[in-house]
């Protein structure tokens, strides 16, 4: 038993290191970013890892700080929240609650891979952005200033359709 005991410490510490990291983005930097835009464009929030976000830029041509990294990506088959981006959208919600952005409303658009058939993809992709969406209202965002839409595997981030890297939810400011 005591064995058990420390085989689950040790496995809690190994596995939540990054769970209470710092978030990639702090609120004030989304704050900063949003609030100095030039909207003629479309800008939004580059979901992924940091290379993730370079390779999309790169492959459209966009510049290099045409959106903020956050991680939020998610398992198989699922549109549960795992802690890091909770740690990501908890940073988002306090800067949305910011002044210098209470004018700006965001589309989430929720994302998958190409598993599963395109019906089943699309009712995953709009429950992934429902539950972001619903996870940044509990925290204090307008329902208003928020439209969740899936999209299915219809835009995937990266060439192979079935990369993990496609489960995924992206925030961009409604330019309408």
């Amino acid at each position: 038993m005591r064995w058990g005991s420390s085989a689950l410490a040790l496995a809690t510490v190994l596995f939540s290191t990054h769970v209470y990291a710092d978030p990639l983005q702090k609120s004030e930097d989304i704050v900063k970013f949003f609030a100095g835009q030039n909207l003629g464009a479309s800008r939004g929030i580059c979901v992924g890892t940091e290379e993730e976000c370079k390779s999309k830029a790169e492959k459209n041509g966009a510049p290099q700080k045409a959106g903020l990294d956050m991680m939020i990506n998610f398992a198989l088959d699922s549109a549960q929240l795992d802690q890091t981006a909770r740690t990501e959208l908890d940073e988002f919600a306090k800067a949305l609650k910011d002044n210098r952005l209470s004018t700006f409303s965001f589309v989430v658009e929720g994302h998958t891979d190409a598993t599963g058939t395109d019906r089943y993809n699309q009712n995953l992709s709009q429950r992934r952005a429902q539950s972001v969406a619903a996870f940044l209202e509990a925290n204090g965002v307008g329902s208003a200033r928020l439209e969740a839409i899936g999209l299915g595997k219809s835009h995937p981030r990266v060439a192979n359709p079935y990369d993990p890297v496609n489960r995924r939810v992206e925030m961009r400011i409604r330019t309408e």
